[in-house]
């Protein structure tokens, strides 16, 4: 029996023998949560790898749903169980699992939950018992080599005969590597029970006799096993859950894109920065899992019936899905072909000291390009990955996949080539369609997927994944020869496009949208801004270039690089506008603030275009009154509009500059009423940021931001445990921002949910704070952030200077090589006196972290963490 450990309650552990085929008794070690439960109790089968043992679930047992019991046998010659004289191969070890849950009694409803090695045994003992099996769940785990890529190194290198008993028995190093793997990494202590039962080589004999029994090729005894296995789940529709850890060195993402290939009803949630232990690394898994169990409502009747559990008690509704019998909306792509119908020689994009293309143009690109898709083996619903820089080739392959049935996914350069590698490995490609420069990166991002070169005269398939051959022009790439002919139905329920948010607040999520939603958002845009085929407009937030073609509307995009907003100037947005004759602007607060900084070097011409524009959209930040008056200079025709949204909703609500004046300052940005079809209201937080009640419009409530519309996500991609957060409201989504409506309807944004302030006074939201302190006088920019306990957190300044004011200098640094300082006392009294809440202390940096994408959404997690070490000497 094991020792006292770290989170594992001796209660849970017991024996239970069996007999083996060789007639001789079996002792297994076993930890169960409810040893005399009935049979026909629902029961979550734990099975762990190599070379773990049962002590890898210890969280599943706390948090499993009421009701249930919970079994993590250790299997035999690992962990605590027996250590048999005989080699048990994939086939004995699914009928020794067999053996186990007869001796126990386990007859009632099963999931299993299983990790490495442990996966494919227990998707074996699920196959031999389907009349008992209702879901299974896995963790980074395999059950097939993908013919595109090798077995993992860590796994080839043991499983060589010289080094696998050195590796493996005689030494604990293949142990000691497997529990190094976590990230962030094990506690010692929790390392040390891992290895607790393997103590000296005769205890570790069963974890080389594992590395041996792997099956690489045909003739290896358990290959046939495997096979059978691997069979028998792909396509089985049986419920199921994937949880994967990205940063595993062992099983990578072409193990997880097979499973989902097999087992095509799972559900997949992907724990950013987990690595291969992922109980370990992820400790909520098992939350997620017990939380799942009740959604599909496993056992539920069986728990009622005994007791445990009222009808109904401790199980939660699944999603609800979008209501049936909506009419089926037009294709997103409509207000496309009813230009190029309508004003055939019309401009349709423009690029800045480029090349145009006419309305008639464009929409024969598109339908040839879609047609060379769909001939190069581009089915309805696989995804293509977009890695062309804003421009009118990125505007075809949009347009191109959208009419093969395709789902596009685009992931921008503001995530950079890191943050863009992890957001596209976790999409799922299937191709990958991108300029020289992009196919070059998708090599180095190691992106899956067949590789389409995308040139001004269109596309060409079969491009090596290494990248070596894309020195070719892409100018003189010519198109292949294929007819349009009949392109695919595209139903509104389909599956349109992944798009990523910015990764400001965490790694960048991937999100889901159906077709129909799309066009509902294309619908918000045109109502809410009255946009109609006489508009053009001016892009300079690249994303929003690509609705151009769908709204009917000809665009441009200024020359500016998208990674760095406060690259456009004047002249280039002017320029723009010249070269589409705009009457309308979208751009990021960022880039608007260069805008106004540079007005002075435009001539005659470029004030002239400027001058023709009607509507000035900026998003993505809150926009300062004073910043929208400084361009209403600039942009005098203009109506400047500041629409709040994000990337699973947008727009939300819209505010203008006179409604801004109107309701003058308040606690937190004022964003204005929610647009036509949007609901808003707010979830309200305790004290300690929880939630408390419903939802609710009413005036003066803070809390959570939900919304409600038509044009809302459908679900964050590969991300189940994040989507059910976020949706169980039921048809809402939670934003994640923080603020209250006021007595006129307007909404009021105070900050993100996860930077909130517990102190001991009550409840503290951000923005407001900062917005008191950043008026300052010698202060341009603030922060605030807690630090220490929840519930007694201390408030903590951190602002920038406008000049040079007296501080201690700190040996410390921000992330980015931003140095920290204690400001001086004048400083600090002035910023305490500005707001109504006790400021600990008042820290200087150079610059605040901001994201990529709009340059302005302050990283108030690292600025907590940075002034919490700081301020505690740790620095």
């Amino acid at each position: 029996m094991p020792p006292s450990l770290p989170g594992l309650d001796p209660a849970w552990s017991r024996t239970v023998e069996t007999v083996g085929q060789d007639g001789r008794p079996r002792r297994w070690h076993v930890l169960d949560s409810h040893p005399a439960a009935p049979p026909e109790r629902p029961t979550l089968l734990c099975v762990h790898g190599n070379p773990t043992w049962s002590y890898l679930w210890r969280r599943m047992f706390l948090a499993a749903p009421p009701g249930w019991r919970v079994v993590a046998p250790d299997q035999l010659g690992m962990g605590y169980s027996d250590r048999p004289a005989t080699v048990s191969r994939l086939a004995d070890r699914v009928r020794e699992l067999g053996e186990l849950t007869a001796a126990m009694g386990i007859t009632g409803p099963v999931v299993t939950v299983a990790h490495d090695w442990g996966g494919i045994i227990s998707l074996g003992w699920a196959l031999e018992h389907r009349g008992q099996v209702e879901a299974v769940v896995l963790t980074n785990t395999a059950v097939h080599q993908p013919e595109d890529s090798r077995p993992p190194a860590l796994i080839r290198l043991a499983h060589l005969s010289a080094l696998r008993d050195l590796l493996c028995v005689r030494t604990p190093v293949f142990l000691r590597s497997a529990t190094a793997l976590s990230w962030p990494p094990l506690d010692s202590r929790v390392r040390a029970a891992f290895a607790a039962p393997y103590r000296g080589a005769g205890r570790r004999r069963a974890i080389g006799d594992f590395v041996a029994d792997i099956p690489f090729a045909a003739e290896d005894p358990s290959h046939p096993a495997l096979a059978a296995i691997t069979s028998g789940i792909t396509g089985w529709d049986v419920p199921a859950l994937l949880l994967w850890g990205p940063r595993d060195p062992v099983f990578g993402e072409q193990y997880l894109r097979d499973l989902r290939r097999r087992l095509p009803r799972a559900d997949v949630h992907r724990y950013a920065g987990a690595s291969h232990l992922l109980p370990e690394d992820a400790p909520r898994y098992a939350e997620d899992v017990a939380g799942w169990v009740r959604e599909l409502g496993i056992g539920r009747r069986t728990a009622a019936a005994a007791g445990e559990v009222a009808p109904g008690e401790g199980f939660e509704p699944g999603l609800v899905a979008p209501a049936a019998g909506e009419p089926e909306p037009p294709p997103v792509w409509q207000g496309l072909t009813d230009r190029a119908a309508s004003t055939p020689d019309e401009t349709a994009i423009a690029e800045v000291g480029g090349a145009r293309i006419s309305w008639a143009e464009l929409d024969r690109r598109v339908r040839q390009s879609a047609a060379t898709l769909a001939a190069g083996g581009v089915r309805p619903g696989q995804r293509i990955a977009l890695l062309i820089p804003p421009s009118i080739e990125l505007t075809v392959a949009v347009y191109a996949g959208w009419r093969a049935g395709a789902v596009i996914v685009v992931a921008d350069k503001g995530l950079g080539l890191r943050g863009m590698g992890r957001a596209l490995r976790g999409a799922n490609l299937d191709h990958v369609v991108g300029s020289a420069q992009g196919l070059t990166a998708a090599a180095a991002m190691r992106l899956p997927g067949t590789r389409w070169l995308a040139g001004s005269r269109g596309l060409v398939a079969g491009i090596p994944a290494t990248g070596r051959v894309l020195k070719a022009r892409t100018d003189l790439v010519t198109q292949p020869s294929h007819s349009p002919g009949s392109l695919p139905e595209v139903p509104g329920d389909a599956e349109a496009a992944v798009v990523f948010t910015s990764g400001a607040t965490g790694p960048a999520k991937g999100v889901l949208y159906l077709h129909r939603q799309v066009r509902a958002q294309l619908d918000v845009v045109r109502r809410t801004y009255r946009l109609t085929a006489q508009d053009r407009i001016v892009a300079a937030f690249a994303p929003f270039a690509l609705l151009g073609p769908a709204l009917g509307v000809g665009s441009a995009v200024p020359a500016t690089d998208v990674t760095k907003p406060h690259t456009l100037t004047a002249a280039a947005l002017a320029d723009a506008a010249l070269a589409i004759q705009a009457s309308a602007v979208f751009a990021s607060p960022a880039a608007l603030r260069t805008v106004a900084a540079t007005a002075g070097a435009l001539d005659r011409d470029q004030r002239a275009a400027l001058g023709r524009v009607r509507l000035l959209m900026s998003a993505g930040a809150p926009v300062p009154v004073e910043l929208l008056r400084q361009l209403e200079a600039l942009l005098p025709a203009a109506q400047a509009h500041t629409p709040y949204g994000m990337t699973e909703v947008l727009p939300v609500t819209d505010v203008s500059l006179p409604e801004l004046e109107e309701a003058g300052p308040g606690d937190g940005v004022c964003v204005g009423r929610p647009v036509p079809g949007v609901e808003v209201e707010i979830s309200a937080l305790d004290a300690l940021g929880q939630d408390v009640g419903k939802l609710s419009d009413e005036p003066g409530v803070v809390g959570e931001i939900c919304v409600r519309a038509a044009h809302r996500k459908q679900r964050y991609d590969a991300l189940w445990a994040t989507e059910r957060a976020s949706s169980r409201d039921a048809g809402w989504h939670r934003t994640g921002d923080v603020g209250q409506l006021d007595g006129d309807g307007r909404l009021w944004v105070q900050g993100r949910r996860q930077h909130l302030i517990t102190t001991p006074q009550g409840l503290l939201t951000p923005v407001g704070l900062e917005q008191r302190i950043a008026a300052v006088s010698g202060i341009a920019a603030a922060a605030v952030v807690g630090i220490g306990p929840a519930g007694t957190q201390q408030l903590v300044a951190v602002v920038v200077a406008d000049r040079p004011v007296p501080q201690r200098r700190l040996d410390a640094r921000l992330p980015g090589r931003r140095r920290g300082a204690l400001a001086g006392i004048e400083l600090t009294d002035a910023v305490r006196s500005a707001v109504d809440a006790p400021v600990a202390a008042v820290l200087l940096v150079n610059r605040l972290p901001v994201d990529i994408r709009h340059a302005s959404k302050v990283d108030r997690t690292a600025l907590a963490g940075w002034a919490d070490k700081l301020l505690a000497g740790r620095a």
